[in-house]
């Protein structure tokens, strides 16, 4: 084999290798409860300062991977919430969603702190400025303002707290704090 028929080789493996590290909506290397079998259809309700909405829950590494990815629409007042174990920085793309979306992003004590647009298709991404964001809410395009939901609105924690459990996991390994 010649020198170039190896750098080719080398270069196509390297190529496949980053594919593959960044097919996800959400990069993660968390060590949450993957025992859980995800129940993706379930709708819970959150209060967030004095509005309701109805989120799906991303908590599994896979499915915070694949968060909205593939959908046609998402319905007024409904979204997904992302549920980090510990606080740090977050940085949400675009990979295969087709519809815009809002990224809201949460403290620990369920304080919204950022809201930032992203279109579909993205994948520059859109991170957080704050390194202390533990919930991350992803809603339809202006979706919060359809709703009310401004900087400084609180995520209710014991709506989080009861919608872990009854998915299954313990609350208290995410450290949220009623």
């Amino acid at each position: 084999m010649n020198k170039t028929k190896i750098f080719l080789n080398y270069h196509l493996a390297f190529v496949c290798i980053f594919a593959f590290a960044f097919s996800a909506c959400k990069e993660g290397n968390s060590q949450t409860e993957s025992k859980i079998i995800p129940n993706k259809n379930s709708l819970f309700t959150f209060k967030i300062g004095n509005q309701r909405i109805r989120a799906e829950l991303a908590v599994l590494p896979e499915e915070r991977q694949k968060g909205l990815m593939f959908r046609e629409e998402l319905e007024s007042g409904e979204g997904m919430l992302f549920i980090f174990e510990k606080a740090s920085d977050q940085k949400f793309w675009m990979k295969n969603t087709k519809i815009p979306l809002d990224i809201g992003y949460f403290s620990p004590d369920g304080k919204l702190r950022e809201i930032h647009a992203a279109k579909p298709f993205d994948l520059t991404g859109v991170p957080s400025r704050s390194s202390e964001i533990q919930f991350v809410l992803e809603m339809n395009f202006r979706g919060f303002r359809k709703e009310g939901i401004k900087i400084g609105d609180r995520l209710n924690l014991k709506d989080v707290r009861q919608a872990l459990q009854q998915r299954g996991f313990d609350p208290d390994n995410y450290n949220i704090d009623p």
